[in-house]
This record gives C-alpha cells, sequence and structure tokens, in this order.
C-alpha cells in the first residue's frame, strides 16, 4: 500500500532531477554558465538547500548533468540500436535517429562551445571515443576492414558534427530534401 503525499507536500528530488534540469538550462542557449544553483532550485521549485543535499558544489552537479547526458546521449541510443536486427539496419537507423535529433536539441553544440572547460572536455572525449568506435565497429560487422572501419566512423562521425553545427548556426544551407541524409550514408557505405 502506497501512502499519499500530503497536499502541498513537494517530491523528494533526485540527482537524476538537478541533472536533467542542468542539462535543460544548457541547451537553452546559456551553456555551462546556465548552471547556476538558485535559477535551477527555482526551476525544480525547491530551494538551495535541495541542491546541497545532493552535491558538494556546483561542479559536482556538472560532472552529474555530463554523466547523464552521456547515458541519454550515447549508451541509450546505442543500445536501442543494437536491437536491430543486422549492422546496415543498425547503421542506418542510428544515422537518421542522431541526424534528425541534432536538428532540434542545442546541447550538443552548447557543450561542445564549453569544451575548454575540463570536465566537458573530458565528457567529450569519452563520448568521442564513444561513438566513433561503435560506428566504425559497425562498418567492421558490414565487412569493412580495420583501418577503412575506423576512418568511415571518423568521416560518419564529423558528418553529424557538421550537419549539428549547421543546424543550429545556419539551418537553411542543409537541403530540405529528406534523401540528402541517405544520399551521406550511401557515400559511406560505397565500396572502393
Amino acid at each position: 500500500m502506497t501512502r499519499e503525499r500530503p497536499a502541498g507536500a513537494r517530491r523528494r528530488l533526485t540527482v537524476q532531477d538537478w541533472a536533467d534540469a542542468a542539462l535543460a538550462a544548457m541547451a537553452e542557449g546559456g551553456g555551462l554558465a546556465a548552471v547556476a544553483v538558485e535559477p535551477l532550485a527555482a526551476r525544480l521549485g525547491t530551494t538551495k538547500g535541495s541542491f546541497y543535499w545532493h552535491f558538494t558544489g556546483r561542479d559536482a552537479l556538472i560532472e552529474a548533468a555530463l554523466e547523464r547526458w552521456e547515458e541519454t546521449s550515447t549508451e541509450r541510443i546505442i543500445e536501442a540500436t543494437e536491437r536491430r536486427p543486422d549492422p546496415e539496419t543498425r547503421l542506418r537507423t542510428l544515422f537518421r535517429t542522431v541526424m534528425t535529433e541534432a536538428v532540434n536539441d542545442p546541447l550538443e553544440v552548447s557543450l561542445l562551445a564549453d569544451a575548454g572547460h575540463p570536465h566537458v572536455a573530458a565528457a567529450l572525449r569519452r563520448v568521442t571515443e564513444r561513438r566513433i568506435g561503435y560506428v566504425a565497429r559497425l562498418f567492421e560487422d558490414l565487412g569493412f576492414p580495420p583501418p577503412t572501419a575506423a576512418r568511415r566512423g571518423l568521416l560518419a562521425y564529423t558528418s553529424y558534427l557538421g550537419h549539428t553545427q549547421l543546424a543550429h548556426a545556419v539551418p537553411e544551407t542543409l537541403p530540405s530534401d529528406p534523401t540528402y541524409l541517405d544520399s551521406v550514408l550511401e557515400t559511406l557505405l560505397r565500396r572502393p
């Protein structure tokens, strides 16, 4: 039997709630500068005391937010992609999914803009290595030799980053034709 929370009582916030709020603030255009305790507490409808219950300071919140970003924007996507039946379907699904989401989510661009911050730099390094490694493995699974698969994994990732940057900085440069992404992927899949 569950007990109902009294009217007006707040639910107990978690580290994840704070991390998600920090990521949302970063994505809204403020980057790391938007990660400030008082505005985040107001956003969450709580006090600074809740923050200090969960974190020793702002850097701990930034670390938690970056770990959450790694989990949701890399590991969960890879897990979902792995449910596809074969490497080519996995690659095509991954490519379409991340390219489409990149247009709607400014967080990646905000994080890239803060790449000079040591916590962000470390997270970007881990995420980049994981993503390129995963895509390279898909190319290997398709029969490309390891050096070729590694180059194609890197090329696919740089295509993603360029697409993401253009989608937010100069969106009119991207074709509205949905076959554009298919042509990029066909180029990546072409055998020598």
